[in-house]
């Protein structure tokens, strides 16, 4: 399954399917644990298909914060990079929705800052971490929405594990797009 919406030169694409799967991206989004470990979900997903050297890359980097991202090459992985985000523990990490935002803003400012045509996130902070999903989709496209440092990307893909998650992905875009479209000025 697959949608395209288009704006500006920009794509948001939403897909269901594996995070690890994604050969035409540039760079993926990893949703990370604070010392940047395998683990469950998509880190271990990640790690398991980057290959035990992301591992050690991800060493010097260790610990990182709620709300901080970083880069590391994609090693085994077809895309060039991995930005690892740490996304906050919903009623554990406080302001939820301001570090969920900078882990969105981040990835974003780094995928620009080396230059990249394309980004694939999932759904941070949504799995384990506990983050309802419809407030983490509207964090997720606010951010997209509002960014203006906009120059090389030119795709980014959400990628959604499963079809319910994909689905309400899609229904809170529509909802955003379509209230943005009607605002009056």
């Amino acid at each position: 399954m697959r949608k395209i919406v288009a704006a500006n030169n920009l794509a948001i694409e939403t897909v269901m399917g594996d995070i690890t799967d994604q050969p035409d991206i540039d760079i993926i989004v990893n949703a990370a644990n604070a010392q940047l470990t395998s683990g469950g979900g998509v880190a271990g997903a990640i790690h398991t298909k980057a290959g035990s050297s992301l591992a050690e890359e991800c060493q010097q980097f260790a610990p990182i914060k709620p709300g901080q991202a970083i880069i590391t090459s994609a090693h085994n992985l077809p895309n060039k990079y991995i930005i690892h985000c740490l996304g906050p523990v919903f009623g554990v990490d406080h302001p939820e929705e301001k570090l969920l935002a900078s882990c969105y803003r981040s990835a974003l400012n780094l995928a620009e800052s080396y230059a990249t045509n394309s980004i694939a996130f999932p759904a941070i902070s949504t799995g384990i971490f506990g983050y309802p999903f419809a407030d983490a989709a509207s964090v997720c496209i606010d951010v997209i929405m509002k960014f203006n440092g906009f120059k090389n990307l030119n795709l980014i893909r959400m990628v959604l594990w499963r079809r319910s998650d994909y689905d309400n992905f899609n229904n809170v875009l529509n909802e955003k797009l379509y209230s943005h479209q009607h605002k009056q000025y």
